[in-house]
């Protein structure tokens, strides 16, 4: 008999069941754990936390006899329950803590890791070659392109250029609170939903476990029918508008053009190939620009690449730095999701999203969530891990660079060369958030003085020995000298509490 395979609950579509390459023998025994312990390690979005059993149990259907679906208390404990100490094979987990544990079982053989376009070899020579000079996502996104023959016309980039984004930052439009675009997909529930949500409701109500956010009906995809359905919605009715205002906001229209493809991804359902090959295609056959194209390749193809394997290659004490000492503690009504009990309406609207979906795009949590967070000096790890339990895509390996790296600039300009950060103006250009706002983008001081634009001057105030050498800081910290209201924005800041909402 062959060896079992253990899939993990982000290793669901059929590309880690595969042979060859590294993949377990084509018959072989299937595991799947389902382990109570994960659910009571961290205050989990409910959302998340059915999405993910969702998946799990569906995919398990799915696989019928061959698979063993084991609900326990551990993985351990659901491991000895399901093959004794039999061998198994497990393609390279997603985070480091569930490497620790598969390594450190004898009877498991750890496969190459699925679900990613760049071998882990090939990375840690680009990285070991250009480490000293800056591991810019720019210079990997080329080299995947040209691995994989991405937009690319013969040795040279599609349009004879490698990256559109300076053409993708369009502001909403005037006047719109929406882009009118058709809707995203969206899944029906079924008898497995019904099976979780009835599990998430007693184990909640027996104190077993608690939640944050609201759940359902369930808005992302569990199974790979789903998941392919989404995908192929986006490229036909989406893609096409995705590239001028990837980075715009509003309030009524949260999604906008984006793919919401993040949670199929990472739950494994989707492979990034296919979804990359997909949006080519379309820009071949006349379907979709140049532009939005590119835009979607390089999210996939570009960061997520990038974000994945520099999650390992930072190692183990990335999670710990703190480069700014930032220190103080997450307020109870962030991490409550608490949207009722904020004035500022881009905050407001941004963790009322949260709260009712577990998604935002990429552009609220790195300006409005993140930038608040770096702004009042939040402890980078406990931001992270809020990031990590309140959204239905995020992962350790997902959130780690992403927050302690790009939003929190806690790796001290590893993956950034300056802080992304901003004041209300930023905001007001790229939203309709502030129109009816009670504070004024413009106003550093005063009742209707903006929390962005006095906590971003304030922040440059307090780390301004820290970015005197950065050149792409020189300009901010020239005008922060010429603020004549300074002295009173630094009392007023002092006089207030970061742990009320704004």
């Amino acid at each position: 008999m062959s060896t079992a395979h253990w899939l993990f609950g982000d290793q669901l579509g059929p590309h880690f069941t595969a042979p060859g390459d590294g993949g377990p023998a084509r018959r072989a025994p299937l595991v799947m754990i389902e382990a109570r312990s994960v659910l009571r390690r961290r205050r989990f979005h409910r959302a998340k936390a059915h999405l993910v059993l969702s998946a799990m149990r569906h995919r398990a259907a799915e696989l019928g006899d061959r698979v063993r679906y084991i609900r326990a208390d551990t993985y351990r404990e659901g491991l000895r329950t399901a093959v004794g100490d039999a061998r198994v094979t497990v393609h390279h987990p997603t985070s480091r803590a569930a490497l620790a544990l598969v390594t450190a079982l004898d009877q498991v053989t750890v496969l190459p890791p699925r679900g990613f376009l760049l071998a882990p070899e090939d990375f840690r020579a680009w990285a070991d070659r250009y480490h000293e000079s800056g591991l810019r996502q720019e210079n990997l996104y080329r080299r995947v392109r040209r691995a994989h023959g991405l937009l690319m016309d013969g040795d040279q980039p599609a349009g004879g250029r490698w990256n559109l984004d300076h053409d993708n930052r369009e502001p909403p439009p005037r006047h719109a609170s929406t882009l009118g675009l058709p809707a995203p997909y969206r899944p029906r529930e079924d008898a497995i939903d019904e099976e979780v949500r009835a599990d998430l409701d007693r184990w909640e109500r027996d104190g077993e476990v608690s939640f944050v956010g609201r759940d359902g009906p369930r808005a992302f995809p569990a199974t790979r029918r789903e998941a392919l359905a989404a995908l192929h919605r986006f490229v036909d009715r989406r893609l096409a508008t995705f590239g001028p205002r990837e980075d715009a906001m509003l309030a009524d229209d949260p999604v906008l053009s984006h793919s919401l493809l993040s949670s199929s991804l990472n739950l494994g359902l989707l492979d990034p190939g296919e979804c990359v090959a997909l949006a080519e295609d379309a820009w071949r056959a006349g379907k979709a620009p140049l532009g939005s194209v590119e835009g979607f390749v390089r999210q996939i193809a570009g960061w997520r690449e990038y974000v994945w394997h520099l999650y390992w290659y930072a190692g183990a004490d990335y999670r710990d730095r703190n480069a700014l000492g930032h220190t103080a503690p997450l307020p109870d009504w962030f991490l409550d999701l608490d949207a009722d009990a904020v004035t500022a309406r881009c905050l407001a609207t941004v963790l009322a999203q949260v709260r009712d979906t577990g998604w935002t795009h990429h552009i609220p949590r790195l300006m409005v969530l993140g930038s608040y967070a770096l702004q009042r000096g939040w402890h980078p790890l406990a931001v992270t891990d809020w990031f990590h339990r309140s959204f239905v895509d995020g992962y350790d390996w997902v959130m780690l660079p992403n927050v302690i790296g790009m939003s929190q600039h806690a790796d001290g300009g590893l993956m950034a060369t300056k802080p992304y950060t901003s004041g209300g103006s930023y905001l007001q250009r790229m939203s309709d958030y502030c129109g009816p706002c009670a504070y004024r983008p413009g106003d550093r001081v005063g009742e209707r003085a903006c929390p962005f634009t006095a906590g971003y001057w304030a922040f440059l105030d307090r780390h301004r020995e820290t970015f005197a050498d950065n050149a792409r800081m020189s300009r901010p910290l020239r005008g922060l000298d010429r603020l004549a209201d300074l002295t009173e924005l630094l009392h007023q800041r002092e006089a207030g509490s970061d742990a009320a909402p704004p």
